[in-house]
């Protein structure tokens, strides 16, 4: 066991998305953010358990993204693409019966000459500045676009997960304004936008990184489990070093443990000296920085050597761990390396 073996609970993924489901009304479908290899957690077996739990309709970031779902879910599940059609995407689109969220004029035309007659929804923009049809664009293609009977009609909040920023009240007034009367499907939420209630829901909500237990979602199971395998333990007496840089002097005699991970594997080296691994409930420090394969941390307190240390758990969420490197929970499951032996449970 040389390398961290990263657990994965298939059955919380599921629980969270239920639970989720649960807070918008029966009229309201709930979909499954999937991009990002499932938020780094695999998306062939996250999504297919999501299919068991009763997901009918996927989102992914890329084209590339909906052939590999694709061919773990089959042909029945709806998977919409966030970037759109882009150039070069046409095949992949048609052979795999993916939706595109068209988000600007050139996309448009592109796949209405490309690809005549197949599925299709529009993103527009409603003040984030980043994807989307502005309201002028929209207004030039508007009737154009609706006599083509898009699937989707959505946007994206930018501060949803903070819910008394002002700019969720303004996006949703916008989007009202350009879409009330439509008949057409319409999304604006994804997991912060569904807490901030039934004005945010409209007719499909796409909760992200609320299925894998992240925050803003503070109600959720955690999905994910790191143990990181201790390779060798060694005593470190006063006024020794541990790692590079010199950046850890012990104080005491100490026994440091070196465990199987490290930034080659998305652990961010600002969590050098501050973040806690885990025997069990035990906390132990990390001590010394970060490397590209291995972590120290001290054990002095134990009165055993463990097999593995924890980095995430119950006691140390994404979010945990984030707050330490001064990230976001997104950006330490995203970053969760390919070393890892992935292992399924639930």
């Amino acid at each position: 066991m040389g390398t961290s073996v990263l657990q994965i609970d298939l059955g919380a993924l599921a629980d969270n998305w239920r639970a989720l489901d649960k807070l918008s009304s029966d009229a309201v479908e709930t979909a499954a953010v999937v991009k990002a290899d499932a938020y780094g957690l695999g998306v062939a077996k996250a999504a297919r358990a999501l299919m068991k739990a009763g997901v009918k309709k996927f989102f992914v970031a890329a084209a590339e993204e909906g052939v590999t779902l694709r061919q773990a879910v089959g042909p029945t599940p709806w998977i919409g693409v966030f970037s759109g059609h882009m150039a070069g995407d046409t095949d992949m689109i048609g052979d795999m019966n993916l939706v595109p969220m068209l988000n600007s004029l050139d996309q448009i035309t592109r796949h209405f000459e490309a690809l005549p007659g197949a599925p299709f929804g529009i993103q527009l923009d409603t003040g984030m500045n980043r994807l989307g049809l502005e309201p002028a664009e929209w207004d030039a293609v508007k009737a154009l676009v609706l006599k083509a009977n898009p699937d989707l009609i959505m946007s994206h909040l930018a501060c949803s997960d903070e819910p008394d920023h002002p700019m969720n009240a303004q996006q949703l007034a916008a989007f009202r304004a350009m879409t009330d009367g439509v008949k057409v499907p319409r999304a604006l939420s994804a997991t912060g936008g569904l807490l901030l209630g039934p004005d945010y829901h409209f007719d499909l909500v796409r909760p992200g990184i609320g299925l894998y237990g992240g925050f803003p979602y503070e109600d959720g199971k955690p999905v994910v489990k790191l143990e990181c395998p201790v390779i060798q333990t060694r005593d470190v007496m006063p006024g020794e070093t541990v790692g590079y840089s010199n950046s850890w002097t012990a104080e005491v005699p100490s026994r440091i443990a070196t465990v199987s991970a490290g930034y080659a594997d998305g652990i961010t080296r600002l969590i050098s000296n501050k973040a806690v691994l885990f025997d069990g409930s035990i906390p132990c420090p990390l001590v010394g920085r970060v490397s590209m394969d291995l972590i120290t941390v001290d054990i002095t307190h134990l009165d055993h050597v463990p097999r593995a240390l924890d980095l995430l758990c119950a006691h140390q969420t994404p979010d945990d761990l984030a707050t330490i490197g001064q990230t976001i929970g997104y950006e330490i499951l995203t970053s969760l390396g390919a070393r890892y032996q992935r292992r399924y449970i639930g």
